[in-house]
Formats: C-alpha cells, structure tokens, sequence
C-alpha cells in the first residue's frame, strides 16, 4: 500500500490516572481488556492486532495476544507484541500500516497499556541462577553442593526504575541537562505546563473527550488535569531531578506524572475504514519518521529536534504550514528544547542536516486539547492516546488541514507522523 492509501481512525482508551491512583488495581491487562472489548463492540473485526508494554511482566510473553483472548475476540486474529519505550503504541501503528497490504490486512488494531502501579519485582540473575541449579541437582549431595557457595551479596531483587541502562540517569536528570544546555527558563516551562491543564479541563468540560475515554472500573475521566492550576502554584514547586545545585527547573508540576492506562487507534486502508462506523474520525497518513541520535552525547529525548524537520523538508512544508501540533510532553523542557532547535537556523543545517529556514513554531496550534503533562504519560499508551486525540481534532478541520504528531522515547530515539486531513 502507498502511504496515500493509509488512514487513523480515532481509537478509544481507558481514564488515565496517576500511579497508585484510580486505577491501582488494575494490572496491564485488566486495564487493556476493556478498551479493546468496546474497540470490538464500536467498530469491526481486525484482521490482526499490535499492543505494547513497556514495563516487563514475567506473566506473559505476548500481551497483545493475552489482550485479545481475554476480550473475546476472535481467537483467529493474529496477534503481536511491540516495544519502544514511550512511542511504543505509535510505533505499534507504524509497523500495522507497513502490513497494510489490500489481500486480506485491510484494518488493524493498535493501542499500548501501562499498569505503573503494578511493577512485579524479579530477582537478581544471579539468585536465578542459584536457584536453577538448586533445583538441577539430583540428590542432596548436590544440592548441598549448591548452598554450600551461596552468597549472601546475589540475593537481591531487582526493582524497574525509570532510568535509562546506558547512562544510568533517568529521563528527568537528561531533560535537566538539555534545560540548561538550552537556557530554558523555569517560568517558560510552567507556562507549557499551565496552558495544557487549561487545554485538558476546557476540553473535558467542552465533551471532547466523551466519545474518546471510556469507564474502567470506578474511573470515569481523566484524574491529572487539575482545574485549579495557577502559574503562581506552578512557580513554588521545588525542583524534582536537580535538587542540589539552585539551578534546577524541572519540577512535579512541569514534568509528566508516573501514569496507568490503556488506549488504542485503528490503522486502515480504504477497505479496512469502509468497515468501521461512519462517524468514526479518520485522517491520511502522509508521512512519517523514526530517528534515533547519539544518546551519550545529546540530550536523551532530542530525537524530534532531528526527525521534524527532516520531515518537513521532504514535504516542502514550514513549521507554519501546519495546522496542527500534538507534541508528547515528556517534560516541558523537552518541549521547549525542541521548538527552539527547530526555530535554529545553525541547529538545522549543522546537526539536523537541513539547510531550509522552517520559520517560527506556532505555539498556539500546539496540543489544544491537552498534552501529557495534563493528561498523563502511560508509556505504552501516549502513543495511541496522541494519535486518536489528533485524529478526531484534524477530521474536524478543513480539507487539507495537516497536522504533526511527535513522540521522544527514552534511548535517544522518536517517532513522528505527518497527518492530513480528507
């Protein structure tokens, strides 16, 4: 299929709510279940599915498969499992348009979960590796044998914890480094972080979301987007990654909050969206990126910076020449950073390699109804939460109208997507 022929349709999700919140309870896949069940019920059967995770579970290998069986969906859709750290669910999408093919793949569903509130603990691979052995032996001799060199430093568990394994420092202690890289100031930041809670109630309030989010268990909405917010409250939270050398800016307030839920998109050819409802929002893909940087010696999340306007480039198209932006708000100062590459000219021709001048970013189209930093960040799911949310905002808009979507991922890389609306 050429990409002229690939479309989104708006997906549904799950509430999202704050770690140890709302839906505590809920494992990975109980939070998936009913997003795919009613995904099922309001549109039509795929002919195969994508989901991802993030955080491993020792439970199961093939979640998306697990998901699938326990909606009740036809056990005869194959099913596969994806991971890319944060894009996981848009990459999810990028693989499903790439086996779009008219013979038989014609619709897919697509979507990602994150149960952060039920990270299972492992041990070590060293007390793994005792305990196999342990049980190897075949008499008591042997297994005496084994006690015998146990050590007392390999009994460890081992925790997830959000860092990357390269570098050791997490997502928030790299974006730190790119704030003051770029001399992003903290006021900036909250402003980024103010106007997306403004942008997530007014959309709330305004029913944007009513035919987007559907109930799980006791959660109805979204619990992160805080009404009350001020730049005055934003401005008194202590700083979270640097809190040592008086120069910290990323703070709880203007980073996105440790987040469970679930969300999916459906991936078509124009035979695959002939099957879903009518009303169902849907767009053109018309292009898209995956870039990967040098992690060790640019900022974690700067994939974008690069990936955008390489895209834009091949396109013929400005930064203005886009009507809408859905951004992933990681941190706010990774969303600064990357605005303030894309608006540098020596940025685009030294290190992104682009010799066009893309203009001013406009800073009004950028995520109207409320990005990460209001919403929440499940991992697996932003990916498919931002693309469903952009579909139904773009499918709105006039013919022609174009929008980027943009996600960083931890491991220095990123997906982005060019999108048109029909």
């Amino acid at each position: 299929m050429t990409a002229s022929n690939l479309w989104l349709a708006a997906g549904l999700r799950s509430p999202f709510a704050k770690v140890d919140g709302a839906l505590a309870a809920h494992d990975a896949i109980d939070l998936s279940v009913p997003v795919v069940k009613a995904m099922l019920e309001k549109g039509a059967r795929p002919d195969f599915a994508v989901w991802g995770t993030v955080i491993p579970n020792l439970t199961w290998s093939n979640i998306a498969r697990e998901v699938l069986l326990d909606a009740g969906a036809d056990p005869t859709i194959p099913a596969f499992s994806t991971v890319m750290a944060c894009s996981t669910s848009m990459t999810g999408v990028l693989e499903a348009a790439g086996m779009i093919d008219g013979r038989g793949r014609d619709l897919a569903l697509v979507g990602g979960v994150e149960a952060m509130s039920r990270v299972q603990i492992g041990l070590s691979v060293r007390l793994s590796d005792w305990i196999r052995r342990f049980q190897q032996a075949r008499d008591l001799k042997g297994r005496l044998a084994v006690l015998s060199a146990f050590k007392a430093a390999d009994a460890r568990l081992f925790i997830p914890k959000v860092a990357n394994r390269t570098t050791g420092l997490s997502m928030g202690e790299h974006t730190e480094i790119t704030a003051k890289e770029w001399g992003l100031a903290r006021a900036d930041q909250d402003a980024i972080a103010f106007a997306s809670h403004q942008n997530a109630v007014r959309a709330w309030e305004n029913g944007f979301f009513d035919d987007l989010v559907i109930p799980v268990g006791e959660a109805r909405r979204d619990t992160i987007p805080r009404k009350d917010s001020t730049l005055e409250k934003l401005a008194k939270l202590k700083p979270a990654f640097d809190k040592t050398s008086g120069q910290g800016t990323l703070t709880a307030g203007n980073s996105s909050p440790l987040t469970d839920g679930a969300a999916s998109v459906w991936v078509a050819s124009e035979a695959g969206l002939a099957r879903l409802p009518e009303r169902t929002p849907r767009v053109k893909i018309l292009d898209y990126e995956v870039t990967a940087i040098d992690l060790r010696n640019e900022g974690l999340l700067m994939a974008p910076a690069y990936g955008v306007p390489r895209m834009l480039a091949r396109n013929g198209l400005t930064l203005s020449d886009i009507g809408l932006w859905e951004i992933h708000e990681a941190f706010a100062a990774q969303v600064l950073s990357h605005i303030a590459a894309w608006e540098s000219k020596k940025f685009l021709a030294e290190r992104a390699g682009v010799a066009a001048d893309l203009g001013a970013f406009p800073r009004e189209r950028m995520n109207p109804t409320g990005g990460s930093l209001a919403l929440g960040h499940p991992f697996g799911a932003t990916g498919a939460r931002i693309l469903s949310q952009a579909t139904k905002e773009l499918a709105a808009r006039g013919k022609g109208e174009k929008a980027i979507v943009s996600i960083c991922a931890d491991g220095g890389q990123g997906t982005m997507m060019l999108l048109e609306a029909a």
